[in-house]
């Protein structure tokens, strides 16, 4: 399993420090929570915000956009060449065409559940997707506690995908942190999104090794 760090939980006066400890700290993705002040109450980083910051990494960026009408905004975020852009099924009516532009810009396209929305909200176009995302808490804020009953939700639709012959990715984000990870590991998880269980370390980038070595024992 990946581990995926939010840098919405990182200094984000010294977002450029949080980037080179995901690289240091041996990350294969960074997520990153776009949030509009409409779909969710907080408002988090803008395209200009994320394409100067992908110019700084090494590692690709997963865009998370948890906004309204992501229809309106999508191709702007798209050019920062991200790996991954998600966005939520309970912000658009047409979910499938979404996520085939995002695909023909060569990106990952996923889509994002919340904890109250039914995985089979996600299954008449789970075949056009590259990646699920399992809300593990509600989303709009850092440090909330994790909904165990979610990962119910991760192995269902892994044995789905299963049936399927499928290879979409599974990830959940929200109140991951060690005393849980071995749980979402075993529910079929591919990728985790921490972020507090990182940030909030004393040395981010040791927090991060030492999660990586714990998904993967």
């Amino acid at each position: 399993m990946k581990i995926a760090p939010s840098i919405l939980a990182a200094d984000l006066a010294d977002l450029a420090s949080a980037v080179k400890h995901c690289e240091d700290g041996g990350a294969q993705l960074i997520h990153v929570d776009v949030m509009d002040g409409h779909f969710v109450p907080n408002l988090t980083f803008g395209p200009p915000v994320i394409a100067d910051l992908a110019k700084r990494s090494r590692v690709g960026f997963d865009i998370h956009l948890m906004v309204s009408n992501p229809e309106a905004l999508i191709d702007r975020y798209l050019d920062s060449e991200p790996v991954w852009v998600s966005f939520h099924h309970e912000a658009t009516p047409e979910p499938a065409h979404l996520a085939a532009r995002i695909r023909d810009r060569g990106v990952g396209a996923g889509v994002a559940i919340n904890p109250g929305t039914a995985v089979d909200e996600l299954l008449p176009y789970l075949e056009h997707l590259d990646f699920a995302v399992l809300m593990s808490v509600q989303p709009g804020f850092a440090g909330q506690a994790f909904q165990a009953e979610v990962l119910e939700k991760a192995r269902e639709l892994r044995a789905t995908i299963k049936a399927r012959g499928l290879s979409t990715s599974i990830e959940m984000d929200g109140g991951i942190k060690p005393g849980n990870l071995h749980e979402v590991a075993a529910a079929g998880v591919d990728v985790a999104v921490v972020g507090s269980g990182v940030f909030a370390a004393e040395r981010p980038v040791e927090a991060l090794t030492a999660l990586r070595r714990q998904a993967n024992e």
